[in-house]
């Protein structure tokens, strides 16, 4: 029956034939594998915790260790891998917080290089959830930080080790990807990292819909919680000219006419010590005259939006580089329902986006994120998004070390040998708890009765400020998609089953 369940869950993913289990070997000494489990029901689909370890004592003796990254508890005491586990958890579908990379660079380091072992076959066992976002994330920047691949060919040997042809790739979250570009650029540049407190002046929008929640997130508690620092309400909101962006001036500064095609994200940064928006010729100019924020064609369609700048009404700090800035569409419904029509975030690294890297760890004071709708995170680590909220962001922001209010922490990788810090783990039997109605999606939902903790905020849509929101801050929803991973065994070949062979779970 157990393995029926795993065939089942597993769907196109293939079993390695050798263990009966949902794993791979990207290099020699680097496996990725699913989160196991060690209470039922979860271990009748998942791979068994007792069934991994035997496969990785038999294969690798003592010379193994596990790194997982599962904000939402790992499935199984520590006890149960021999307390040979290192934990940096941070949450599903999301990139990691950048401070943990050169812990968790370091820490694999000595694991697979130290002089005592690395002769003998030590290997990393990675694992998420999936073994795919987090753990390729992960995994390809180890091979470009420590071993000096190149990012291309990482991303390429993930998803070839990983992926059956035609289920796309690896590691396929643009938030993801972009970390691992940031990683890139770190490891070229002398592994220095510079933590700041972060400070977002405005939100430019272009082509915003109806209906639309804004907030800022970001993370705490070392990288567990996503929170949200602030929802901006309808007060705090300057719609310019809804008709503008059939302008042509309009349409090239908000990236509208773009005939290359592409959907990446861009960031331009500032040099003055005090930004001014009005001199920024990538912004919307405040001084055009209001007008609604939707304007409706003769046949009742929405034609695009308009141009709005938010302003918060108190600072908002960040306190860390990483930043957040999430969007939920809603339409009120009837009986306390609304209906959710559009889903979307976007994380960036103002120590990156500031140049950094390039310019020998002292990152510009201030600058302006760019992306548009299309390049930004869909709903549970997919690109699906619903409908269209709005057509474009830039986020203006300035480091507060400038104000001399908070000094930058300087974090530099471990050098062999050396003490590595780790993060506090999550609760382990958090996860083997499904939650069924986790997670941002789309469709009917309960309308909030208001915020019940901290933890939640109450916000106004763009049509009503009288219709609250609430907003539950820590995503713990863990659904991975894991359609067409596959199992690869040392030397890289594929294990593909023969007729009638079981196929491992998630």
């Amino acid at each position: 029956m157990a393995s029926i369940l795993r065939s089942i869950v597993a769907g196109p993913r293939l079993r390695n034939p050798e263990a009966g289990l949902d794993l791979c070997y990207v290099t020699d000494n680097i496996i990725v594998t699913s989160g196991p489990s060690s209470t039922y029901p979860q271990r009748a689909y998942r791979n068994p915790t007792d069934a991994l370890v035997k496969f990785l004592d038999e294969k690798h003796g003592e010379k193994w260790a596990i790194w997982e990254f599962r904000a939402e508890g790992t499935g199984y005491p520590d006890s149960e891998v021999y307390g040979r586990i290192k934990h940096y958890p941070w949450p599903d579908h999301h990139p990691p917080p950048f401070a943990l990379m050169p812990n968790i660079m370091a820490s694999m380091r000595n694991w697979l290089k130290d002089p005592d072992t690395k002769e003998d076959g030590a290997v990393v066992v990675v694992h998420c959830k999936a073994g795919k976002g987090r753990s390729g994330t992960v995994a390809c920047s180890y091979l470009i930080s420590e071993e000096q691949w190149s990012k291309d060919d990482a991303l390429a040997r993930f998803t070839a080790r990983r992926m059956r042809a035609g289920f796309g790739a690896g590691v396929s979250i643009p938030s993801q990807l972009r970390w691992i570009d940031y990683v890139e650029r770190w490891s070229k540049t002398g592994k220095v990292y510079v933590e700041r407190p972060i400070e977002i002046l405005e939100l430019h929008v272009w082509g915003l819909r109806d209906g639309v929640k804004v907030a800022i997130e970001g993370f705490v508690d070392e990288g567990r919680t996503i929170k949200s620092f602030h929802v901006f309400k309808k007060h705090e909101r300057l719609v310019v000219d809804g008709t503008a962006q059939n302008n042509s001036i309009f349409a090239d500064l908000a990236g509208l006419n773009n005939t290359s095609g592409t959907t990446k994200a861009r960031s331009k940064t500032v040099a003055t010590s005090k930004f001014d928006t009005k001199k920024s010729s990538t912004l919307i100019d405040a001084t055009q005259a209001p007008s609604p924020a939707s304007p409706i064609d003769p046949s009742g369609h929405e034609t695009g939006g308009g141009a709005v700048i938010f302003r918060p009404s108190t600072r908002i700090i960040l306190p860390t580089s990483d930043i957040c800035i999430d969007f939920e569409r809603r339409n009120k419904a009837t009986y306390g329902w609304t209906m959710v029509t559009a889903v979307a975030h976007v994380w960036f690294n103002a120590y990156f986006e500031g140049l950094g890297p390039e310019h020998h760890a002292k990152p510009s004071p201030n600058g302006i994120f760019e992306i548009e709708w299309d390049a930004m995170d869909g709903i549970k680590g997919s690109s699906r998004k619903g409908t269209r909220a709005l057509d474009r962001l830039a986020v203006v922001w300035k480091a507060l070390d400038e104000e001399k209010q908070a000094l930058p922490q300087i974090i530099t990788e471990p050098a062999m040998g050396e003490p590595v810090p780790e993060t506090e783990a999550a609760d382990w039997r958090k996860g083997d708890v499904e939650s069924p109605g986790g997670g941002k999606d789309l469709g009917l939902r309960v309308e909030s009765p208001g915020p019940k903790s901290t933890n939640m905020s109450r916000a106004s849509s763009i049509k009503s400020s009288k219709s609250g929101l609430g907003h539950v801050t820590n995503e713990d929803d863990d659904a991975d998609s894991v359609a067409g991973v596959k199992s690869h065994g040392p030397d890289g070949e594929s294990h593909i089953p023969h007729h009638g062979a079981e196929v491992a779970g998630a």
